[in-house]
C-alpha cells in the first residue's frame, strides 16, 4: 500500500493563509475577536524574533483559535466557508489532479497540515476530495462549545508522529507501506526525511537548495 501525504500551506494552497484568515475575519469578527487577534499577532511577532518563523505561526494559530471561544461547530461553519471561498482561487489544481490520480490507483491520500481541521474539511468538501484529514483540532466542552483552545499543532516532527499514529490505528504495516510526502517548507523537513518518497512542491530558494542537497524531486507548476 502507498500513503500519499499532502501539506496544505504553500503546497495544496498557494496563497497566504495569514492574509486569508484576516479577510474572513472582516466578515465575521467584532471588537472582542479583533482585540484577541491583534494582541495574539503582536505576541506572535515578538516570539518570532526570538524563536523563529515556525514558532510565530504556531502562536498565531493558537491566538486565532481563541476567537472561536463559545461557538458551536455549526456556528463556526460560516467562518470556514468564507475562508474556503476566499481562498479557492489559490488552490494548486495540478496537485488536486495528482491526488485524484493517486486515489484512482487505489492509494490512500492524507491532507497533513497544521491548519485547523474544520477548515481542511470544508476545503476538501469544496474540492470534492474524499481524503484522510489530519490537522490541528479545536477543542470543545461538554456542551459542544469551543473552548478557544487547540489540540496538538500538527507541525514539524508532529507530522511524523501523526503518520505513525494513523498507520498504527489503521492496522497498516509500516514495513509494507510506502509513504510519499508532498511539502514545501523547512518545517516539513522531519517528514521529508521520514518519507520513502519526499517531493518538494514549488520551493523557494532555500528549500530548493535543500532539495538539491538531498536529491529530492521537485513538483513545480
Amino acid at each position: 500500500m502507498q500513503l500519499v501525504t499532502v501539506d496544505f500551506d504553500g503546497t495544496l494552497f498557494q496563497g497566504d493563509s495569514f492574509k486569508l484568515m484576516f479577510q474572513a475575519g472582516k466578515k465575521e469578527f467584532g471588537i472582542r475577536e479583533w482585540t484577541t487577534v491583534v494582541v495574539g499577532s503582536l505576541q506572535a511577532l515578538l516570539l518570532g524574533v526570538f524563536k523563529g518563523k515556525n514558532a510565530l505561526r504556531i502562536h498565531f494559530f493558537k491566538s486565532f483559535a481563541k476567537t472561536f471561544k463559545g461557538k458551536t461547530e455549526a456556528e463556526l461553519a460560516s467562518f470556514f466557508q468564507h475562508l474556503v471561498e476566499a481562498g479557492k482561487s489559490d488552490i494548486n489544481q495540478e496537485l488536486v489532479q495528482l491526488i485524484q490520480d493517486e486515489q484512482a490507483k487505489g492509494n490512500q491520500v492524507m491532507i497533513l497540515s497544521g491548519a485547523l481541521t474544520p477548515f481542511l474539511r470544508a476545503l476538501t468538501a469544496r474540492l470534492n476530495l474524499e481524503v484522510i484529514i489530519v490537522g490541528t483540532d479545536l477543542t470543545f466542552d461538554s456542551f459542544g462549545k469551543c473552548t478557544g483552545g487547540t489540540g496538538v499543532v500538527v507541525n514539524g516532527k508532529e507530522k511524523v508522529h501523526a503518520v505513525n499514529n494513523w498507520l498504527e490505528h489503521s492496522g497498516k504495516d509500516p514495513a509494507k507501506t510506502k509513504v510519499w510526502a508532498y511539502a514545501d517548507s523547512e518545517s516539513d523537513i522531519p517528514l521529508l526525511h521520514y518519507a520513502d518518497q519526499p517531493v518538494i512542491v514549488n520551493p523557494k530558494d532555500k528549500m530548493r537548495q535543500i532539495a538539491k542537497e538531498n536529491s529530492w524531486p521537485i513538483f513545480e507548476n
